[in-house]
């Protein structure tokens, strides 16, 4: 939402709007000459003609109602990218249950290293441009398509990228029947000239895949029959190097500067996106190597007693377990995490699997859930999740796991913070007494 209000007002446009807290984004938008108002009301609305709106806010949000009464055009998140996004010729979208960020980040530095001027819209903030968002010309244009609520649907990619596939946002997924035919309907946006690439490790994924009936691109580490695959790999630190075979032949030697098994497939989807619009191997190799990551997505914070802080976007038991995956890698001592749930619907549906991902760190501490869009009607908490993990900690106050990390982590330690609601503000917290 940040990225469209700063592209809006780019065009021209009075650009206001509204969230339940401040934050760096908030901040940044208010530097940029956009009105934020905190907390919603329908006097926000004073003086605006038409309503963008995501669709994690709730139908009774009194700025949405003020705007559904008065008759004031209400215009999606992803009905508003859509539109833009129409102008480009080329158009890739990175979708799945987890890593779109990352992976749009990785195809987002190779496109602006190969001197491509793309237009950017990620879900998470870039180093090298310090905003989720570029503007660029109207050749490519790269973003992240969320398929929460159906919102992937009103885009037109030219390349759809699909990750992985598997039951999440529960809220609103009923079955995997849904997501089935939710994802199979993004695929097929592309239309007979465009094309999609795929994971072909993924059954889920290859699932869906058999119902395109255009051009197809496959991407995995465990079958050499994929057009894109890794072979020879090795690690240092958890970082991976190894080579990218494209239909068979050698594009490439990767050396990822960013830690996890997982990044291997972010890696190869990127990589075919690149080959598909003419970028050089050499290129594709060379942007990989200088690829540093994305904000809250394994960002390393800093210092504690000695002890290495990293923050986390995870908040879905597979994000949790190739996080944890990825530290192991990086050869510490100690794995410690602290894991703020995030919405009760996922914290219910998916418990057992959240509990059995955790306990594959050394020590373990909860922070109440994070309710998002929700009310908790399921009798959820994170003090039964702290339970059924075994052994590990609930506090109810960011201050008090602050204080019980300080007294706890030691040098060869890292401490992973976890979640996609406002954890961050505990990462703040460590990380300031780390620089004490």
């Amino acid at each position: 939402m940040s990225a469209l209000a700063h592209i809006a007002m780019d065009q021209g446009y009075i650009v206001g709007g509204s969230d339940r807290t401040e934050t760096a984004l908030t901040r940044s938008l208010s530097d940029s000459g956009i009105d934020v108002k905190y907390g919603h009301c329908e006097k926000n609305l004073d003086g605006y003609e038409v309503v963008v709106y995501t669709v994690a806010v709730p139908p009774d949000n009194p700025e949405y109602q003020r705007a559904q009464r008065e008759g004031l055009p209400c215009i999606s998140r992803a009905d508003f990218l859509g539109y833009i996004m129409t102008r480009c010729k080329n158009r890739i979208g990175i979708a799945g249950m987890h890593g779109k960020s990352t992976c749009t980040s990785i195809v987002s530095q190779i496109f602006i290293d190969g001197e491509t001027d793309p237009t950017i819209l990620s879900g998470a903030e870039l180093p090298a441009l310090n905003a989720s968002y570029r503007i660029g010309k109207d050749e490519f244009f790269i973003f992240e398509a969320c398929e929460y609520m159906d919102s992937f649907l009103s885009f037109y990619p030219t390349i759809a990228v699909i990750l992985n596939i598997e039951m999440d946002h529960v809220d609103y997924f009923k079955s995997m029947d849904q997501i089935y035919r939710s994802f199979v309907a993004f695929m097929n946006k592309t239309g007979e000239d465009g094309v999609c690439v795929v994971n072909a490790d993924d059954p889920h994924v290859m699932k869906c895949a058999a119902e395109y009936g255009w051009d197809l691109i496959t991407f995995g580490v465990h079958d050499s029959r994929s057009d894109f695959h890794a072979e020879n790999i090795d690690f240092s630190r958890g970082r991976a190097s190894f080579d990218i075979i494209c239909k068979g032949n050698l594009l490439c030697r990767a050396n990822l500067a960013v830690p996890g098994y997982h990044n291997i497939y972010n890696a190869l989807a990127a990589a075919a996106c690149a080959w598909l619009c003419g970028i050089s191997g050499e290129m594709i190799s060379a942007a990989l190597g200088t690829f540093t990551g994305a904000k809250r997505r394994m960002e390393h914070k800093g210092q504690l007693n000695g002890a290495d802080l990293y923050e986390d976007y995870a908040h879905h038991p597979t994000e949790i377990a190739a996080t944890i995956d990825s530290a192991r890698r990086m050869g510490y001592n100690r794995v410690l995490c602290v894991f703020q749930p995030h919405t009760y619907s996922r914290t219910a549906e998916l418990f057992d699997s959240f509990a059995s991902a955790l306990r594959t760190a050394d020590e373990v501490v909860l922070t109440d859930i994070y309710s998002a869009r929700e009310t908790d009607t399921f009798g959820i908490s994170s003090g039964k999740l702290a339970d059924a993990v075994g052994g590990a900690l609930y506090f109810s106050d960011f201050s008090d796991a602050a204080d019980y990390f300080a007294s706890k982590l030691m040098p060869g330690d890292v401490l992973l913070i976890m979640g996609a609601g406002d954890i961050y503000k505990l990462s703040d917290l460590l990380s300031n007494m780390g620089k004490a």
